[in-house]
């Protein structure tokens, strides 16, 4: 039985049916590879994504934790940023599978050239050939060698927040969790966009979105069981990895989420949000109206992503003047 759904927002919708027609709703299994493949093909090297801005790239490496391997991360800044600037520490998305630290990175840029903040981008492994916690462990990392070394990079140790996309914004999340239950490096705020954030994928909207628009339920089974294993939707399922699986929210950083209303995550990150409140946490919320997965990514233009493109930058703006 089909249950009733919101409709998609008009201009998305148009382009969804035109131009990300071989985007598939449902990813299963043995279609990752292919999907490596297409995503490798169509990355755009970070220079042509600066081209004529005011920005420049550092490559560093951190080192991984205890055994870990080594974790590469790029620092993105204007060239005349006043020392001691904010910075964002941002995790890509990908569903845990595909991707790498310049994903998505479109949406950031902009806060460099406008807000001066520092961005430090990770290189996460990813599943499912490292499960859990291999992605965190390797965000953690480099969390780390970013407040050990803030100064080197122009950067205040003291205004540091993550910020991520889907997968990358569970992992924003993750990593505010385990900043707090490691007793640090301090965060100053969590900027979520549509995180993926439960592993269990039974909510309304989940169930709303089977096999229709982008990410849909079977994708996020895809994803989960790529990253958890046979842990996957169990009681067992540590909430670094999933943390919507966290029972106590309480000393987290102020957090700004949106998810759009005809997607899979929206029910977990409008929960997530009532959670934080609950737990004394501030937090903004938006739902932007008929938007699908990835639709500032993949529709930058139009009106609902300029809206969301310019709602997180305002709550970023807020939040490092003070």
């Amino acid at each position: 039985m089909l249950l009733p759904r919101p409709p998609f927002d008009p201009e998305l919708e148009m382009a969804r049916t035109t131009l990300l027609a071989d985007v598939p709703a449902s990813l299963t299994p043995e279609m990752v590879p292919e999907g490596r493949i297409r995503t490798a093909k169509s990355a755009v090297p970070i220079e042509h994504l600066i081209h004529d801005r005011p920005i420049i790239v550092e490559h560093l490496q951190a080192p991984g934790l205890a055994t870990e391997p080594a974790v590469t991360l790029s620092v993105l800044r204007r060239p005349d940023s006043a020392p001691n600037a904010p910075i964002v520490y941002f995790t890509h998305g990908g569903g845990y599978l595909f991707g790498d630290r310049f994903s998505q990175i479109d949406l950031v840029l902009d806060w460099i050239e406008r807000l001066g903040v520092v961005v430090v981008t990770v290189e996460y492994r990813l599943a499912p050939e490292n499960p859990h916690p291999a992605p965190i462990e390797d965000c953690y990392a480099g969390l780390l060698w970013i407040s050990q070394n803030a100064h080197n990079i122009g950067g205040d140790k003291d205004s540091l927040l993550v910020a991520g996309v889907s997968a990358g914004g569970g992992l924003a999340a993750g990593l505010a969790l385990l900043a707090r239950d490691r007793g640090g490096p301090h965060l100053t705020g969590q900027l979520l966009m549509c995180p993926m954030l439960d592993d269990r994928n039974d909510s309304l909207s989940a169930q709303q979105f089977v096999g229709v628009g982008v990410w849909d339920a079977i994708s996020n089974a895809t994803g989960w069981e790529a990253l958890l294993g046979a842990e996957c939707g169990t009681d067992s399922v540590s909430p670094y990895a999933a943390p919507a699986r966290a029972t106590d929210l309480s000393g987290l950083p102020t957090a700004f989420i949106d998810c759009g209303s005809t997607e899979t995550f929206r029910d977990e990150d409008v929960d997530y949000a009532a959670r934080l409140w609950a737990a004394g946490v501030q937090a903004e919320l938006h739902v932007w109206p008929g938007a699908f997965h990835g639709f500032d990514t993949f529709l930058p233009n139009s009106t609902l992503a300029v809206a969301a493109r310019r709602a997180r930058e305002h709550w970023l703006r807020r939040l490092i003047t003070g």
